[in-house]
């Protein structure tokens, strides 16, 4: 009994977390659900290359939708057009100016190491930058043109100031192998996560190493000028021997969430190949109207609500305890989903609510193992346990299986293979959970309370003698 309280009680703690990270990452839409951005972006040729070809075009895409969809779950639309413009709808943005940010950057990244002698410099212009930035944000509220230009050549100024302060390293993005939003602990304040290569971890050590102690500041730059306004970050004489090891530095920039998510985005996707122009950025709305989604909800729901009571029709009490594991099946998945960035489109969802239809199947499994030992006369704590452990098997081997498929095509597929892989594999990874550890902590839990200890709660029509032997002696 102490164990499945235990248990619970972490269950309780993962559903209490899942529905705080619900309630801060709202949930991403798609385009026939909230509508978004499209882009026309026209690629350019070089002095090295004088015509786009196909080729070309193909790779200014492929980079373009690693931007916008590393891991296959945005559900963006790329599409190329033409002999040299790119089609680019993006879901649930809405700012032309963010999207443009996102696709059209070069998010060249470079650290950057304090010049001796500049410290009281550095801390002059640093002062000014903060000022600036601060009134930047305050007039991106107000109309007043001119204000803003002047706030903008203020702050061009004082980057190319800063810059004179600082000498380049061999460390750049090119040693960049990852790079994700990752919260602090203040409210809607986030952090970019860094993760170098072998090469770049090794730069990092030694770039550090040389400034521990020094009371010089290690910079961090974007395609030439400071990150932000927290750009610059003293080492600790501690590193001095030896420098910060383990490839990884944190980007500290108290950035909104969205910020930080564009950044992230547009340092792992890379440079784009060939120079390019938004030629065109208008907003797209909803391509289905309100009653065509609503009906969809509703009889997506409605069919979740018919799986959950023939669960406590049919099976009673293990019924209801599935019903409850479904649930905490939603709450994780809808969690997971918020948490990865999924953008959900109406076939989504009708995907999602008929996985959570789907979820039960290993419950049945369980519950008819359940009834076949309680009908060969076990008591029912052996036939719980019987249950659990005669499923088991097939449940592993199914999932099984299907996870081998799931990462074949998330290392094989492109675009929205590899997010549906992605989804999918969540999905029967937590179905799994839930059905093995959830339900079954719970099969047991209600076990030890004697009102609930009946057989016929468990299996129906149960015969006589059978029930008196799987009732338990008192």
């Amino acid at each position: 009994m102490g164990r499945q309280r235990l248990i619970l009680l972490f269950i309780a703690a993962l559903v209490i977390g899942a529905l705080v990270v619900i309630w801060k990452i709202p949930t991403q839409l798609g385009l026939d659900l909230r509508g978004g951005s499209q882009l026309t972006i026209q690629v350019k040729p070089t002095e090295q290359v004088k015509e786009i070809k196909p080729d070309d075009l193909d790779a200014v895409r492929r980079v373009i939708e690693g931007r916008v969809n590393g891991l296959g779950v945005s559900e963006p639309l790329v599409l190329t057009a033409g002999n040299n413009q790119i089609i680019v709808q993006l879901p649930g943005v809405n700012d032309p100016i963010q999207a443009e940010r996102v696709l059209g950057g070069t998010a060249q990244l470079d650290f950057r190491k304090q010049k001796p002698g500049t410290e009281a410099r550095l801390q002059i212009e640093r002062q000014q930058l903060r000022e600036k930035s601060a009134k930047r944000d305050e007039l991106r509220k107000s109309a007043d043109v001119t204000a803003i230009e002047q706030n903008q050549a203020d702050l061009k100024a004082i980057n190319t100031a800063i810059a004179e302060l600082f000498e380049k390293t061999e460390l750049s993005g090119q040693n960049l192998k990852d790079a994700y939003p990752g919260a602090t602990n203040s409210q809607n304040v986030w952090d970019v996560a860094l993760q170098f290569d072998q090469r770049g971890g090794e730069l990092f050590a030694e770039l550090t190493k040389s400034i521990a102690g020094t009371g010089r500041t290690l910079g961090i730059f974007l395609d030439g000028a400071p990150i932000s306004a927290n750009f610059a970050y003293s080492v600790d004489v501690k590193y001095a021997q030896t420098g910060i090891n383990g490839g990884s530095a944190v980007i500290e920039g108290n950035f909104p969430l969205e910020t930080a998510r564009d950044l992230a985005i547009q340092l792992k996707g890379g440079a784009l190949p060939f120079p390019v122009e938004v030629v065109e950025n208008r907003t797209v709305g909803a391509t289905l109207g309100r009653d065509s989604i609503q009906s969809s909800i509703y009889a997506g729901l409605g069919g979740l609500f018919l799986v959950l009571i023939f669960m406590v029709v049919y099976y009673r009490l293990p019924g209801l305890i599935a019903d409850t594991s479904l649930i905490i099946y939603t709450i994780l998945t809808l969690a997971a989903f918020n948490l990865l960035g999924v953008t959900l489109t109406l076939p989504g969802i009708a995907g999602f609510i008929l996985s959570i239809g789907m979820a039960v199947d290993a419950n049945i499994l369980i519950f008819e193992r359940t009834r076949e030992e309680l009908k060969a006369g076990k008591t029912l704590y052996r036939s719980v346990e019987s249950g659990f452990y005669r499923a088991f098997s097939s449940i592993l081997d199914s999932n099984v299986t299907s996870l081998i498929a799931c990462g074949a095509l998330f290392w094989l597929g492109a675009g929205l293979v590899k997010g549906f892989a992605l989804t999918l594999a969540l999905g029967i990874v937590i179905s799994m959970f839930t059905a093995i550890t959830c339900s079954r902590t719970l099969m047991l839990y209600v076990l030890g309370f004697p009102s609930l200890r009946k057989p016929e709660y468990f299996c129906p029509n149960l015969p006589a003698t059978t029930r008196s032997e799987a009732q338990p002696s008192s």
